[in-house]
């Protein structure tokens, strides 16, 4: 047992040299280093990036490039009059679809559209687009959304022959793809990246520490386990809040104003302290590295799992207050990942009181 200040004193020196030791090791996990550097990148040239990323997550955002679209058929009138009311796309009658087939293999057109109209009066179109390359993507996602508007049409056209009156669709409102993928994957990723990575830190912290035998070794110093449970817990968990407050600055200084940046972080350091603290317990039971691993990367996706059954997702919490379309929900949510990471400290404490009666 340790009594006095000069006991408290000395065991606050110890969480203070061990959290140190733990930070500078740091600098020597190659992996961690660059996971950093990668995110310090994307959080720099978040305005430059996400013009090239969010091609890949709505590729229809790209309307500077012009797709060529060979139609023919007997439908081809109703086909290319939808077609032709996107900038984006060209379109090129042909008489047959010999013809249109041979332009298509000449490179005259990127994509071809063979109409026909069947008994029922529904009009059926077979496309034909490039092999595995970006304007086979390109030339999908057009077709599909010219395809769906005549579709909608051809419904409204014939809605007085129908049985019964068809269901009314809401308007589907504009909205800019790169505002969306800013705030609902950017966001979300820069924030929740450093938590995962503060966890993993901390489980192959502690494993290597037993697996080497230096965690006894630092029982010889006049410290519990609890202490250097405290150093290194707390030294991992706060870089997650620190590297969030970076990432959302450097977003602000890029372009992408971010709101309720304390709120936030306070969300993050909530999060962090809990899986940090959940990862801590992981090691103490397992000290085998790769169990502790995969123990701890099942719980991060059994939890990722378990959001989706939450009032709000927590990228969606995220997004929401990055955005400021905040409701009562989404501060309490805030606020209860918060008390979760306590809660999951308190829980750490307990266990480590039960490995070490010195911790209390």
């Amino acid at each position: 047992m340790r009594d006095g200040s000069n006991g408290d004193s000395g065991s606050g020196r110890a969480r203070l040299a061990i959290a140190k030791r733990e930070l500078a090791a740091l600098r020597s996990e190659k992996t961690i280093v660059l996971a950093l550097l990668i995110q310090l990148f994307v959080a720099s040239f978040s305005s430059f990036l996400v013009v090239g990323l969010v091609s890949l997550y709505d590729p229809g955002a790209g309307q500077d490039y012009q797709l060529g679209v060979g139609v023919t058929g007997e439908g081809s009138d109703e086909v290319a009059a939808v077609l032709g009311e996107n900038e984006g796309v060209a379109v090129q009658r042909y008489v047959d679809a010999a013809t249109a087939q041979d332009a298509f293999q000449d490179g005259e057109v990127d994509a071809v559209l063979v109409t026909n109209e069947t008994v029922n009066g529904t009009i059926g179109v077979r496309a034909v687009v490039p092999e595995e390359n970006v304007r086979t993507t390109i030339a999908v996602v057009q077709i599909r959304e010219a395809m769906d508007e005549l579709e909608h049409r051809l419904r409204l056209e014939h809605r007085d022959e129908l049985a019964q009156p068809p269901l009314h669709v809401p308007v589907k409102s504009p909205g800019s793809p790169y505002y969306g993928f800013t705030y609902t994957v950017l966001v979300p990723l820069l924030v929740f990246l450093p938590v995962f990575i503060s966890g993993s830190i901390a489980v192959d912290s502690l494993t290597e520490e037993s697996q080497r035998g230096t965690l006894e070794l630092l029982r010889v110093a006049p410290v519990s386990i609890g202490d250097i449970v405290d150093a290194k817990l707390f030294a991992t968990a706060v870089l997650a809040p620190l590297q969030a407050l970076a990432w959302l600055a450097l977003l602000g200084v890029n372009g992408t104003p971010v709101s309720n940046v304390p709120v936030l972080v306070v969300l993050v350091a909530g999060l962090s302290l809990a899986v940090v603290s959940v990862g801590v317990g992981i090691a103490l039971w397992s000290s085998d590295r790769r169990q502790a691993q995969f123990l701890y990367s099942t719980g991060i996706i059994g939890a990722a799992t378990f959001g989706g059954v939450l009032p709000e997702h927590p990228a969606n919490t995220v997004a929401r207050l990055a955005i400021g379309t905040t409701s009562a929900t989404t501060f309490a949510l805030a606020a209860a990942y918060g008390i979760l990471g306590l809660l999951a400290y308190a829980a750490v404490r307990g266990f480590v009181a039960r490995l070490d009666p010195e911790t209390l």
